[in-house]
């Protein structure tokens, strides 16, 4: 099984593609900001900037242009706020279809690393059959029993648990040690080879040819 997901360069490159996108929605609501507070700004400056009631012809017509230039500027500040929240609108499109791509690999990845796992889990568990199949082949071969660990004969095979075979053993010592270290009667076979020696004498005595008369 090819354990290396082979879309890996195609989901690095949607995610590049979702944070390229989400850095472009930052910009435009950023550009909202400074828009709202540009024509803030300018209609502040309106505000301030009364129309001339006085003076000369030329100073009102340069107030009124003044006040004719700052409401423009407003009503550009305000244009400019309609296009960035357009364009944010936008922006936040691309991020959700971005996602969505980036999300659609992801998906494949997460189904390939989990046909991986299920495999090692497998390949694990077919490794420890195989051994506990060994282990009880081997037991048997050796007279052991897989679940008890017992054989029939404690001393000629070794069975039994490992503490029956110790106290057979020892046992078995105790009586070699006990048969000898058993104390000699000296009389009773000092009576046995006399009684034997008169045994033989009689026996000489009966073999001998008698004298002629």
């Amino acid at each position: 099984m090819n354990r290396l997901f082979r879309l890996g360069p195609v989901l690095r490159a949607r995610k590049a593609q979702e944070d390229a996108a989400r850095g472009a929605v930052i910009q435009s609501r950023q550009e909202i900001r400074e828009a709202q507070q540009l024509a803030k700004r300018r209609a502040l400056d309106l505000a301030g900037a009364d129309a001339p009631t006085e003076g000369t012809a030329r100073a009102m017509v340069a107030s009124m242009v003044a006040r004719q230039s700052l409401a423009q500027s407003l009503t550009n500040a305000h244009r400019m706020i309609t296009d960035a929240e357009e364009l944010t609108r936008e922006k936040v499109a691309e991020l959700s279809d971005a996602a969505k791509r980036r999300r659609a690999v992801e998906m494949m990845s997460e189904r390939h690393a989990e046909l991986v796992r299920n495999h090692d889990l497998k390949v694990d568990q077919s490794n420890l059959d195989e051994l506990a199949v060994t282990t009880k082949a081997r037991n048997a071969a050796r007279g052991l029993d897989g679940q008890s660990e017992e054989r029939a004969n404690p001393l000629r095979t070794g069975a039994g648990t490992a503490a029956d075979r110790d106290a057979a053993s020892r046992d078995a010592a105790l009586a070699v040690h006990a048969t000898r270290s058993r104390p000699i009667d000296l009389t009773d076979a000092a009576q046995a080879i006399a009684a034997r020696r008169g045994d033989l004498a009689e026996a000489v005595r009966h073999a001998e040819p008698s004298d002629p008369a």
